[in-house]
């Protein structure tokens, strides 16, 4: 988008998602928005910030970085869950810039050979050119692709090195993503959901705006977080006290249910879940002031 006249003398352009303007006689004005900083005002000028122009530029601004979020949210959504996507759908939504920010350099896998690799580009029939853990370029032509949890990735260190060798950034967390592994041993599996208990914050309120900060939903005297594994719906959650009957609030211990509030036992906990409940406590637990050592709160 370039440069669009607004009110006598002015121009204006989005510029890193804000309206800048710049006086329209201005020569260093000829190039693209953002080519060059000369003449452009950091703020607008009292003038324009209620001509319509502005009104709609900014309005487009906001519409942007809605589809951005939203696309974001999809794709995390795909991954979390490691819901075939199929590749014509990729090959049609690809040419959208936010799009392409929330997908590219994720790790997809194909359905059926199962080649995975880093998603580098998508071609409009829905091919995609990916690098893998080796670093091979791979063309992966089948008819759909997970964007696996990271959790499920075996090589996922050797993939991490070749993102970096790449200077591969991804849009939505996925490599970098915190993982947990649930421990084999049915007593360390246990002592693991209150890892992360007894953190406490100045107020009930505080924690839970915390939890809903991070994405998590509360409900009554927990945060939770609904995920989706191998067909089924689990929800993790962790205590966050009473704001009726208690000054202050404390983390509580991890667990998970299903169907209708069906305690699960950690071995009946699949590995998605358990990694992103994990996650859900740990970020809860890091926001408060942790227990003295040894004397972790395990109600």
């Amino acid at each position: 988008m370039g440069w669009l006249t607004a009110g006598d003398g002015y121009e204006i352009a989005l510029v890193a998602g804000r309206v800048v303007a710049r006086a329209a006689a201005d020569p260093a004005g000829a190039g693209a928005p953002g080519e060059g900083s000369a003449g452009v005002s950091e703020e607008l000028p009292e003038a324009l910030r209620d001509r319509p122009e502005v009104i709609e530029l900014q309005r487009l601004a906001q519409w942007l970085e809605w589809h951005a979020d939203e696309c974001a949210e999809w794709v995390r959504t795909w991954m979390v869950s490691s819901l075939p996507v199929p590749t014509a759908l990729l090959g049609r939504v690809w040419p959208d810039e936010a799009w392409q920010a929330a997908l590219r350099n994720l790790v997809v896998v194909s359905e059926g050979e199962g080649e995975r690799g880093i998603l580098r580009d998508v071609e409009e029939e829905g091919v995609l050119r990916v690098v893998d853990g080796g670093g091979r370029s791979l063309r992966i032509e089948a008819a759909a692709v997970t964007i696996p949890h990271p959790v499920l990735l075996p090589d996922l260190a050797a993939l991490r090195d070749r993102a970096a060798e790449l200077g591969a950034v991804q849009g939505v967390e996925q490599l970098h993503r915190a993982v947990w592994h649930r421990p084999a041993d049915a007593e360390e599996a246990a002592r693991a959901l209150h890892a992360f208990a007894g953190a406490e914050y100045r107020s009930w309120f505080a924690l839970s705006g915390r939890a809903t900060a991070l994405g998590y939903k509360v409900a009554g005297r927990a945060a939770t977080d609904r995920i989706r594994e191998a067909g089924r719906v689990l929800t993790a959650s962790v205590g966050i006290g009473d704001p009726y009957t208690e000054e202050r609030a404390w983390t509580g211990a991890l667990g998970w249910s299903e169907g209708r509030g069906r305690a699960l036992a950690p071995a009946g906990v699949g590995p998605v879940a358990w990694s992103e409940g994990m996650r859900m406590a740990a970020a809860l637990y890091a926001g408060g002031t942790p227990p003295p050592d040894g004397d972790a709160d395990v109600r």
